[in-house]
């Protein structure tokens, strides 16, 4: 049985700052029809409301039922890193370009939201990517990640030397611009562009991506999600300002010496869809992919 939904968080801070009206007009419509809700205290000081119930995105993770991120992909994917700590569901309202994470937009978000709150909806739970890196040893960083780890150099079309191992098994070394480990999440992202495949929801897979790679024998991956990813590098001075990005929101160090894993968290994201979401249709209307003739 579906847990009743009774108290609903607002989040997300969209570019531009007159879309903060959204937020005003659906904290009033929930309160309205009876729901208990919070505003997130970093978008609090934009929204024109009385004595609102204020809370940090760990408060509304840890008291709230649903959330409710309004803006583009970048705000779903940051809330999303730290909500997965936290039993809370998700759904999106887009005010950004594509949107493949928010389902909702502005022109049908009160239909479809009295439909979800009155239980018509169903759960997806997105694993995420869980990134860690050693130093002589030692654990130095952690972070996550919904939609990829890239590791590229901080400069710009810089070729770095590295090797892949899968789980502890030697796969292949590199000299490219980089490598993107995504989700299946992701694969409509950064990975995408890059040249990889679009992959299906419901598949238990993590995806290794090539960046510009010198040898054309270098191509897309996919592994088991249960899969550990090692990366070490080679030493020499092309290796020098390392970088590991999480979602391109959360940006880490390397030293030429230091060993990465990536692999499966033990989190997920609960994202919540309409009872009409298609995933290929999704595509369709995001992409203008594979039209009917």
């Amino acid at each position: 049985m579906k847990k009743k939904i009774s108290c609903i968080g607002i989040l997300g801070s969209p570019r531009n700052i007159t879309a903060f009206s959204i937020h005003e007009i659906l904290y009033h419509w929930l309160f309205k029809i009876g729901y208990k809700v919070f505003i997130e205290n970093t978008i609090v000081s934009n929204i024109c409301l009385k004595k609102p119930n204020i809370g940090t995105i760990e408060k509304i993770g840890s008291c709230c039922d649903l959330a409710i991120i309004i803006g583009g992909d970048g705000n779903m994917l940051s809330a999303a890193r730290v909500l997965s700590r936290y039993s809370i569901k998700l759904i999106g309202i887009n005010l950004g370009k594509l949107g493949f994470l928010a389902d909702l937009n502005q022109n049908n978000m009160f239909e479809e939201l009295l439909k979800i709150l009155s239980g018509e909806y169903f759960l997806e739970n997105r694993f995420i990517l869980e990134v860690k890196i050693y130093r002589s040893s030692s654990l130095l960083k952690t972070s996550t990640a919904v939609n990829e780890v890239v590791l590229h150099s901080k400069k710009v079309a810089h070729m770095i030397n590295f090797e892949v191992y899968i789980d502890k098994k030697f796969a292949f070394s590199q000299r490219s611009d980089g490598l993107i480990i995504s989700t299946l999440t992701g694969s409509t992202g950064y990975s995408l562009s890059a040249g990889g495949p679009i992959l299906d929801t419901s598949l238990e897979a993590i995806l290794l991506v090539p960046m510009f790679p010198q040898t054309l024998s270098s191509r897309p991956i996919v592994i088991n999600n249960r899969s550990l990813v090692l990366l070490k590098f080679l030493d020499d001075d092309n290796n020098d300002f390392l970088k590991i990005s999480c979602d391109s929101q959360i940006v880490l160090s390397l030293d030429p010496a230091d060993v990465v894993l990536v692999r499966k968290g033990n989190n997920f994201i609960k994202l919540i869809h309409p009872k009409s979401y298609n995933y290929f249709d999704v595509l369709s209307k995001k992409l203008h992919w594979s039209k009917k003739i």
